[in-house]
C-alpha cells in the first residue's frame, strides 16, 4: 500500500504532452489515446487522486508511458479521480473504450477492479499496489515488499543517530502503514542495539495531506530526542521536512528523491518504484502470463534507496557524506536479497 502523494522524477511538460491526461470521468470512447495511434496497443492508466505533486502516482505514469513506448503502444490515457464516485466513472470509461491493459493503482481499487472482472472477463487488469480477495485470470497483481526498504533506511538511522533515539511519523496506524515504522525502527536496532524508537501518527480526517499535524507530530518526536526521523506522512511529508529544520533532526523521505525538496535535512529516501511495476505488469500480461500476483522488493528492484541508485552524489541527500554508512547498508541489502537475512512484515 502507497503513501499518497504517493524529488529526482517531476513530469514536464513534454511528460504530459506523451500522455493523454482527464480528470474526472472524461474518458473517450475509442480504443487507444489519440486518433494517430489507432491500431497500435492501447494502455490505461486510473489513479485514485489526481497526480498533481502525487509522487507515487507521477511514477506510475512514467511507467505506463514507458510500457508505451517498449510495447509499441499509441498514446496512453490517465484518468485522475478524486473520489469514490470518480474512481468508479473513470474505471467505467476506461472499460468501455476496450484498451489492452487498464492499470488501476492503489487499495481503492480492489473492489472496483473484482467487480469488473467478472463483468468483462476478457478485458486485462492490473492492479497495482493491491490486490482483488479472490483470483481472477484477468487480473494481474503487483504489489510491494516496503519494509525491506524503510529497514534499510533504519539501518543508516542507527548508523548515524547520536542520542540512539530514532522515530518515523506515519499516516495511520494499520498493519499495512507499520510498514514504514517497525522496520525502521528494526533496522536501527540492528546496527545500534542500544537505540529507542517511537511512531506517532497522524490519524484525523485527512491523514495523507495533513502538513501540519504531521509537523506537530515530527515535532513532538524532536523534542523527545530523535534525531533520524522516518517521514510516512504522505502529503504531509512537507511538515515532517519543516519541523527538522526548525528541530536540527534528520528526516527520511518516501516514494521520490525528497532530499531536493528540503536540501540538507533529509538524509535518504525509500524508493517505491510504481514505474517498474507498472511497466513490468503490463509486459507480463501481454506475454499471456497475467492473473497471477508478483511482488516487487529489493530483489526485483521494485523497492530501493535514493543511495543505491545513480546520480547519488548529486542527489543532495545527505548519505552521500557517508561512505562507511553506504558500505553497511549495501551489506545488509545484499544479505536481504540473498535471502540470510529476513526483515518482518507488520503486514503479514
Amino acid at each position: 500500500m502507497s503513501l499518497s502523494t504517493r524529488t529526482s522524477l517531476r513530469i514536464t511538460a513534454a511528460t504530459v504532452g506523451a500522455v493523454l491526461l482527464a480528470t474526472g470521468c472524461n474518458a473517450a470512447a475509442d480504443k487507444g489515446g489519440s486518433d494517430g495511434d489507432k491500431g497500435a496497443k492501447a494502455f490505461t492508466l486510473v489513479t485514485p487522486d489526481p497526480v498533481a505533486q502525487n509522487e507515487f502516482l507521477k511514477l506510475a505514469v512514467s511507467g505506463v508511458k514507458s510500457a508505451a513506448k517498449a510495447q509499441g503502444g499509441g498514446t496512453p490515457k490517465v484518468f485522475q479521480s478524486s473520489d469514490t464516485s470518480s474512481r468508479q466513472q473513470n474505471v467505467q470509461s476506461a472499460v468501455d473504450s476496450a484498451p489492452d491493459v487498464i492499470a488501476l493503482v492503489g487499495f481503492e481499487f480492489a473492489d472496483i477492479a473484482a467487480q469488473q472482472a467478472e463483468a468483462h472477463p476478457k478485458q486485462q487488469f492490473l492492479l497495482v499496489d493491491a490486490c482483488t480477495k479472490k483470483t481472477y485470470k484477468n487480473v494481474t497483481c503487483a504489489v510491494f515488499r516496503e519494509h525491506e526498504a524503510v529497514y534499510l533506511a533504519g539501518a543508516e538511522a542507527g548508523l548515524l543517530t547520536k542520542s540512539k533515539k530514532v522515530g518515523a511519523v506515519d499516516v495511520l496506524d494499520t498493519p499495512q502503514f507499520r510498514r514504514y515504522s517497525e522496520p525502521f525502527a528494526a533496522g536501527a536496532k540492528k546496527v545500534q542495539p542500544k537505540a529507542k524508537s517511537r511512531t506517532l501518527f497522524v490519524g484525523g480526517q485527512s491523514p495523507f495531506n495533513d502538513a501540519a499535524r504531521a509537523k506537530d507530530q515530527a515535532a513532538t518526536l524532536g523534542s523527545g530526542g530523535a534525531d533520524q526521523v522516518m517521514a510516512a506522512a504522505a502529503g504531509g511529508n512537507t511538515g515532517v521536512f519543516q519541523a527538522a529544520k526548525s528541530g536540527g533532526f534528520k528526516a527520511y523521505g518516501v516514494d521520490a528523491n525528497q532530499c531536493l525538496t528540503s536540501p540538507g535535512n533529509v538524509v535518504d529516501n525509500v524508493l517505491k518504484k510504481t514505474d517498474v511495476a507498472v511497466e513490468k505488469g503490463i509486459a507480463q500480461i501481454l506475454k499471456g502470463k497475467g492473473g497471477t500476483t508478483v511482488s516487487y522488493g529489493l530483489k526485483e528492484g521494485g523497492m530501493s534507496l535514493t543511495a543505491l541508485e545513480p546520480g547519488l552524489a548529486d542527489s543532495q541527500c545527505l548519505i552521500a557524506d557517508h561512505k562507511d554508512v553506504l558500505k553497511r547498508v549495501e551489506s545488509l541489502r545484499d544479505d536481504i536479497v540473498a535471502g540470510k537475512l529476513t526483515v518482518h512484515d507488520p503486514a503479514a
